[in-house]
Order: structure tokens, then sequence, then C-alpha cells
């Protein structure tokens, strides 16, 4: 063993580790890392929401499943890198996809099967709500989710005793303390800036609005309290202990962080939560996280209004729809590839396939595609359904082909932008991209600077993403000095000598996207009559 894998298991032993855990829409990753911030062992757990009873969802079963077997592999990656057993940490963080609907009785029990962000089901809740609290309340929040279960008068409603997120839920079941951070809250029901607690005056025009519904509770009694970035959160308790890890190996008493969501993770991931600094997270869904220097001046319904783990306003632009038509796609390509004989590696035939793009024509040769297979609210989509269309005379080849597929994941995205830099004039000095989108980096870093016209910019480790961005907040609530800020922890201690790479929008690409762009908004009726006759 090295010198340095020896200091490292020194490390580990003294318990001077932090335990980053996050559950994304694909994937549940849990990370270690070291005393200096850097990820030193992983493990991860593939997984995916199902479609059932017209429903997207995770059964809980699969989350605790996850969960265990992620941990497990992390700590066999200990086991194998550095000879030694994890058995306890500094600190440990929970992150989990926002938004949805989880709401249990009074033992525990969920209600109702998690209705995950992916569901656009609560078009009547959210128009009604955005109009009542003049705040935008997008179908994919909680409390949009509650307010459409009482206008159906669903059975469950009079059982509920609290509704939370999934990180949420996973912390109260490690600590036994019923807490969201403030990102995460801010995706359940509105937050104030001012209080940085669940706004009361919206809490009460719900409270008058829903009188004659039949509830034992009060909204203000079924929602966690909410905790900025650096409180203290709890620490796991010995049942919280082996729900994690049922060998019995990890050690209780460890402290955790507030729990977040993956949209405040992935801002903390790529250091983006000072004003006029954003990020995309661009995977399974793509969202923009741009942090605001003043109120906007007009409710939009495309534009979520959430918070910084220490309290920012944030507009967030947030896509159902990024990667999944085009993963599909590829995955054609590689039974085509496989039907005739040969192998390819995953990676391989993604990074060979993906770089086709940029050979491709700026604004796609004159083909079309909409990756929706989810509904698309920032076009007006409840339902989606995959497609690509083009004319006789279209340049038709694998280069072109490929561009449009990525062109069309940012299609909506690019929507909900235009709204902040043109009509609220919101100024983004640069974007830092993180997810599968960015995997094959030039790529995915060119056709972003295309689509968003400003500087992109990869920070080496963000291919850790938001599990690392929850480890750091575990960090920063043990480890912050006095009066130090989460911006100065993470820019002077975290990123400080950490490389970025930088990619600058190519105006001849910028110009490309545009046209695109004019194509895919013209073409939305396609989408709309594919809706229709595909059922």
């Amino acid at each position: 063993m090295d010198r340095k894998s020896q200091d490292l298991r020194t490390t580990i032993e003294n318990g001077n580790t932090i335990i980053g855990i996050e559950l994304g829409s694909t994937r549940i990753k849990t990370i270690l890392i070291d005393d200096l911030f850097m990820p030193i062992a992983s493990g991860s757990f593939d997984w995916e929401n199902s479609y059932t009873d017209e429903i997207w969802t995770y059964p809980l079963d699969a989350v605790w499943r996850g969960l265990q077997q992620s941990y497990a592999a992390m700590a066999a990656d200990v086991q194998k890198k550095y000879a030694v057993t994890l058995k306890k940490a500094r600190s440990l963080g929970i992150s989990g996809m926002m938004h949805g609907y989880l709401v249990f009785d009074q033992n525990g029990q969920l209600l109702t099967p998690f209705r995950t962000w992916r569901n656009n089901i609560t078009e009547q809740a959210s128009a009604e709500l955005t109009r009542m609290f003049n705040h935008p309340i997008p179908q994919r929040w909680g409390i949009a989710h509650l307010y459409q279960a009482i206008l159906r008068g669903e059975e469950h409603l009079p059982r509920i005793h609290c509704m939370t997120t999934l990180s949420g839920y996973l912390h109260e079941q490690l600590t036994g303390q019923r807490v969201l951070g403030i990102n995460d809250a801010s995706g359940l029901f509105p937050v104030d800036p001012a209080t940085g607690c669940f706004s009361r005056q919206m809490m009460e025009r719900f409270e008058q609005h829903i009188q004659t519904a039949e509830r034992p509770w009060r909204l203000r009694d079924i929602l966690p309290s909410v905790l900025m970035a650096g409180e203290a959160a709890g620490v796991l308790t010995a049942e919280g202990a082996l729900k994690l890890d049922p060998s019995g190996t990890l050690q209780p008493g460890i402290p955790l962080c507030p729990p977040e969501g993956d949209a405040g993770t992935g801002m903390v991931a790529t250091n983006s939560i000072a004003p006029r600094s954003g990020n995309v997270s661009a995977g399974t869904s793509v969202f923009a996280m741009i942090v605001l220097e003043q109120a906007l001046s007009a409710v939009h319904p495309e534009i979520d209004l959430v918070m910084t783990p220490d309290g920012r306003s944030v507009a967030m632009v947030h896509s159902n729809n990024c990667t999944s038509d085009y993963d599909a796609w590829i995955g054609l390509f590689s039974e085509a590839i496989k039907a005739l004989g040969f192998s390819v590696s995953k990676g391989h035939l993604y990074e060979t396939l993906l770089s086709q793009a940029l050979q491709g024509e700026t604004d796609g040769g004159g083909l079309l595609a909409y990756g929706y297979v989810a509904g698309e609210h920032i076009t007006g989509f409840a339902k989606g359904r995959p497609l690509f269309a083009r004319r006789p005379d279209s340049a038709f080849n694998l280069p072109n082909f490929i561009r449009v597929h990525l062109m069309a994941a940012l299609g909506a995205l690019k929507a909900g932008l235009q709204i902040l830099t043109e009509k609220e004039r919101v100024r983004i000095d640069h974007i830092r991209g993180h997810g599968g989108f960015f995997k094959t980096r030039e790529v995915g870093c060119s056709l972003m600077a295309a689509a968003t016209g400003v500087p992109v910019s990869i920070v080496e480790t963000a291919g850790e993403g938001g599990a690392w961005g929850i480890a750091l907040l575990a960090a920063y609530t043990v480890r912050k000095q006095p009066d130090e800020s989460l911006c100065h922890f993470l820019e002077n201690r975290v990123f400080a000598s950490l490389p970025v790479l930088l990619t600058l929008p190519d105006p001849a690409d910028v110009a490309g996207y545009d046209v695109f762009f004019q194509r895919y908004m013209a073409g939305l009726p396609i989408e709309q009559a594919a809706v229709r006759h595909l059922e």
C-alpha cells in the first residue's frame, strides 16, 4: 500500500470521512470523501421508475434495496482499496430527486404509491394554486399533488399524518427528525425568502380555500421543519444505522446535514450558488438553476422559484425529458451491431455516436425530434410521445440524426430559459454542467453552449454529481468555521484548486441552434397529434 493509501486508511479508521448518498432518477449513488473533500470510494445501484396504473413511481422496497446495496458497494470499495472496514464517519447526508407526492399515516404507512416528479397529472391544481398564491406552483410540487387529490376527493386524505419528499422520508427513517433542507422544501411548498420557512401567508390562503375538505389536519402540521445549510439535522440512530447497513458494521451517532433535493446538491457540486451563476443538471430530466440578483417581475408558470441550500432565490427551469429518447436510439444501434455479429462496449458506442454530432450541420440538417417520453409542462404536454420527423429533402445522415436528438433534448429547457433572458432580462455569467449529457464532454458542452448562448464549464469532479454535493453539505455542517458562509466554504476550501474545463459558445452553433429551435416550436402541433392518436 502506497503512502497516500496508507494516509487515507488512517483517515477512514479515525472516522474523518464524510458519506454522501443521492437517490437520482436512474441511479442511487453513495460516495465517501476525505478530509480534503475529494471522493475516495463509491458505490451505486441502477434503477428505473415504472409506469403503473398511469403513474410514474418507485416502490419503497426498491428505495431501501437500492439504498442498502449502494452503501454496501461503497463500503466494499473502501475495503478493496484500503484494506479497512468502514465503521464510522464524521458526517452523512441524504439527497433525493425533488418534488412528487409522498404522504404517510400516523403509523408510517405510505398512503398512495410515490407519485414522482415525472407525473403531469395536476394541471388543474397547479393552475388554481398559481393564481391563488400569485406564485408559480408547477405540477410536480407536493402541494399541487395534495390539492389535486383534494379536488378528486381521494379516500386517503383524512388519514394523512405527514407529507414530505424522498430525501426527507429517508432522513427521518435514519434520524427520527422530520426536517428538510430549504432547497428541497421550496419544491414542496413555497418558502418565504425573508424567513427561510414555508410561507405563512400562502399557507393561510390554502387553509381558508380548503375549509370544506374533510380532513382532520392542518397543512402546517403535516409539513416538515425547514433548515438552512450548515444547521444540525439530527444523528444516525441505532435503528437508522441498521436500515442503511443491515450488516451492523456502521456505528450510530453520525451527525447528518439537512436532507436536500438533487437540484440543490447539483448547485453545490458545481459551485453555482452565487448570483448570476447557474448550473444545468442533464440526465433523464434536465433542469437549469439560475441564482437571481432580484425578484422576477411577473409570475411565469414555466419557471419554478426555489432556493439555494443557503437561502438565495433561484429560478429553476425544469424539463421532464432529456437523454431517455436518444438513449433508446443508441440502444437500437447496439442491437444492430450485435445482429451483425460484433460487440462494442457501451462507453465506446456512446463516445463514437455522440461525437458524430460535432460533424453535423449546425441546425441539424432540417431534421426534427421530440424526446417526450413523458409529458412536458413547459411546452404544454400532459403526456409525451417520442417522435422523429423529416422532410424528404432534409439532410438525413448519421451526424445530423445524432445532433438533432441532442439539440431536441434541450428544446424545452431553451423555451424556459428564453423567458428569463428575454422577458425578465436575467443575466447569466456562466453555466456549469453535470450529468449524463456531459459524459462526452466536448459534445455536451458545445451543444449546451449553443442552446444557452453562454459559456459552459465542467468541474472535473462534477461527474460525481449530487452525491458529492450532499457530501459537501454534510462536510460544511461539521467543518465550517464560525460565521463562514457556504459560498466562502465552497469557493475557498473546496473548489480553489480544482481545474475547470470551459467551453465558449460558437457563434455559428448558436445561430444554427436558433434555426433548429424555430423548427422545434413550429412543429409542436405534430407532437400534439402524436399524443392524440398514439394511445
